[in-house]
């Protein structure tokens, strides 16, 4: 824990303060913007290929605008390379592809009779996102030569301790955001599949099975942001990689209750800066786990 407090120290004393109050006040503007017009419901209304573009224009103004905002205030940042173009274009578009992508699911679990059909489709719609995104990220990873494994897969030196710490400091949070009434319409989401408690003797299998594949996005996530958008991007701009991950992260929770969705972009500063100093998404991976099926008890306990 000792070891985290002092990457969180050295990041907050290196911190660039213009840029970081600019890119949070554009943060707070498009939470206000999406939380009094829909802007992510809206986009999430469209058909597959609207949706797609739309998430992707979203993605890469928050991403480029917060890498723009910090090469404004960087004396030393010089003009980067091709492949970094690569990279501020291929993250959005990879994310934008995730969100938009449940009709392969839908297509897969199509033959099934009801319910079993729409069953099928939720529990698998994360597990088949998540490998496309691991083989999109992988083909990016090759296309750069970085250095194996892909995006802080690597579990050499990993010690769980210090992460079940800070989960356990997380407990009163997640306790308080429970008590809130976005929150509790939210959570559980595996009230999603109430609909099988009427077609089989006992549910919890089938519940247990989805809360498994609900925590497969999470992989997702932590790869993807503190993976790829951590560790690719440092080859460029060093810890600089960390703000324009926080703030992507950040409008990727724009459908979520609104607690949630500003301490999403701390949260992505923390486990940022984690990921960039032990060049290892696991970590972030068991508080960000821990903390989704937190909330999932939560949503159980204190509906």
């Amino acid at each position: 824990m000792k070891l985290i407090l002092g990457y969180l120290r050295v990041y907050v004393r290196e911190l660039n303060i213009k840029a970081w109050l600019l890119v949070s006040l554009l943060m707070a503007v498009l939470i206000y913007c999406n939380y009094t017009a829909g802007l992510e419901a809206t986009i999430m209304g469209k058909d597959t290929l609207p949706r797609l573009v739309g998430f992707f224009c979203l993605y890469l103004f928050v991403f480029g605008s917060a890498w723009l905002l910090q090469w404004l205030f960087n004396k030393k940042a010089g003009h980067p390379p091709l492949f970094f173009y690569v990279l501020l274009l291929a993250g959005p578009l990879i994310f934008a592809i995730k969100v938009s992508a449940d009709d392969i699911a839908r297509v897969m679990t199509a033959g099934l009779s009801i319910p079993w059909n729409e069953y099928g489709y939720r529990a698998l719609n994360w597990p088949v996102k998540c490998l496309l995104v691991l083989l999109l990220v992988t083909g990016v990873w090759r296309a750069g030569k970085y250095e194996w494994p892909v995006a802080g897969m690597q579990l050499k030196g990993f010690d769980l301790r210090p992460y079940f710490l800070l989960l356990f400091f997380m407990v009163p949070l997640i306790a308080l955001a429970g008590t809130q009434a976005d929150f509790q319409h939210t959570y559980p989401k595996v009230q999603r599949i109430a609909f099988i408690d009427d077609y089989v003797t006992a549910s919890w299998p089938w519940k247990l099975l989805y809360e498994l594949s609900y925590g497969i996005d999470f992989v997702t996530i932590e790869f993807f942001f503190r993976g790829f958008l951590v560790l690719a991007f440092a080859r460029y701009a060093g810890k600089e990689a960390i703000l324009p991950m926080a703030a992507f992260y950040c409008c990727i929770h724009f459908g979520k209750p609104l607690f949630e969705c500003i301490t999403s972009y701390f949260g992505g500063l923390i486990l940022g800066v984690v990921v960039y100093h032990t060049r290892s998404i696991w970590g972030g991976l068991v508080v960000h786990l821990g903390i989704a099926w937190l909330m999932e008890l939560a949503g159980y306990v204190l509906k």
